[in-house]
């Protein structure tokens, strides 16, 4: 198939959210077929509410920066599914990606299965494919949902990682903090080391007591020491480390990171070099555009804290559209007190919620049907000073993102940073 056609087929398996399925029957039976490519390489596993990403690229940025060839799992996208599977710090081509579909779709022909996988089964043993095709020497596996029986716990991982643990997929995982601890602690392996991030008492409680069960031998980024902090609006600098991602919760990242390259014999420098898109993002200067996927509780939090750090004087716009089936209303009453100014939206998503609703929810705010009209719309009024956050939804940020790189569509003088 061509890319296109690659893309067309996953989408068309279904929403990625509604038609998830938690097990690893499926997966295993697809991966057998392949020749287990998983086992191929070295593999760092993460799983966690908040931070996986940025906490996978700047792992991944570590270890390529010391030489080794890396692979990365992540997701979701921002802009084309590409991004997803990355070899060396790069996206795969389309080309690569089309042919890594067409191999896993006909192996999916060959297996006995009970139906075809999944739009992340699929794109999953296609990552594993590509790391063995391309000849990785390790990858950084991010948990797509949960751990216990995401589709990547397939993996007999060199290193386990699990970042922040808070409430979020409640439907899939359970409505407690406590029950969704237990199911990212389901990636723990007797044997293999594990690093923790700084947890919640509720979440620390059950992530202890599985690995005192498996005698594993744990770093937690609670024991780091850190000195001379210095943070800024695009990063931060400590205990003689870089951190080139914003907002204070990414110190904590950033440790957890130090604490995985440490584990691994591989230098912290490479932190520094790390890049993670659509989150405390500044896409254009004058005024001041940011974009940034708080799509739960926990990650509005963190951008509150953010906006009252570096904005606090600042008239500031905030374009907000959301998924229907978030916390929605508990992120709002979180983000929209920092607004001067509002203006609600929707992605392209059958999943998003209609700007109307929210602002019947918010009882404020005006409304705009797309993203590229919500960002024109605040383009007109805002003046140099100002700033403008996009946020509420990575599929929203990734919309902003893409029209950031078009001209026609990017209603801001600023160039693209």
């Amino acid at each position: 198939m061509t890319y296109i056609d690659s893309v067309q087929f996953l989408y068309a398996l279904g929403n990625e959210m509604k038609t998830a399925k938690l097990g690893l029957e499926r997966i295993r039976a697809l991966l057998e077929v392949l020749g287990n490519p998983q086992t191929a390489h070295r593999i760092v596993h993460v799983a966690g509410t908040n931070g996986k990403g940025s906490t996978c690229a700047m792992i991944e940025s570590g270890l390529r920066a010391a030489g080794r060839r890396t692979g990365l799992f992540t997701s979701p996208h921002l802009i084309e599914p590409t991004e997803r599977i990355q070899i060396d710090g790069m996206p795969v081509s389309q080309r690569q990606f089309s042919n890594a579909f067409d191999v896993v779709h006909q192996a999916a022909a060959r297996a006995d299965l009970d139906a075809h996988p999944t739009y992340f089964e699929t794109v999953t043993a296609m990552a594993f494919w590509l790391f063995r095709e391309m000849g990785i020497e390790i990858a950084v596996v991010e948990v797509g949902l949960g751990g216990r029986l995401d589709s990547t716990n397939v993996v007999e991982p060199e290193l386990t990682v699990i970042t922040p643990v808070d409430l979020d997929h409640q439907n899939f995982l359970g409505d407690t903090i406590e029950l969704i601890a237990a199911e990212k602690a389901g990636i723990l392996k007797r044997g293999v080391p594990a690093v923790f991030a700084r947890q919640v008492p509720r979440a620390k409680a059950v992530l202890e007591a599985r690995a005192a069960e498996l005698s594993l031998k744990v770093s937690r980024a609670e024991d780091f020491t850190i000195r001379d902090l210095e943070v800024d609006s695009r990063g931060s600098r400590f205990s003689g480390m870089e951190c080139p991602l914003a907002g204070e919760h990414q110190v904590d990242n950033a440790i957890t990171a130090a604490l995985a390259l440490d584990a691994l014999g591989v230098s912290r420098a490479g932190i520094a070099e790390a890049r993670w898109p659509g989150r405390l993002e500044h896409v254009s200067p004058n005024p001041d555009v940011v974009l940034d996927g708080a799509h739960n509780p926990a990650g509005a939090r963190a951008l509150e804290r953010y906006v009252n750090r570096f904005y606090g004087d600042r008239k500031r716009w905030m374009i907000f559209g959301a998924m229907g089936d978030k916390a929605v209303e508990e992120i709002a009453a979180i983000l929209f007190p920092l607004a001067d100014e509002l203006i609600l939206t929707a992605a392209n998503s059958s999943r998003s919620m209609p700007p109307e609703q929210i602002a019947a929810l918010a009882g404020r705010g005006r409304t705009a049907p797309n993203v590229v009209d919500a960002l024109h719309l605040a383009a007109q009024e805002a003046s140099a000073d100002d700033v403008i956050i996009a946020t509420g939804s990575l599929f929203l940020v990734g919309e902003a993102r893409a029209a950031s790189y078009n001209r026609k569509t990017w209603p801001f003088s600023g160039a693209w940073s």
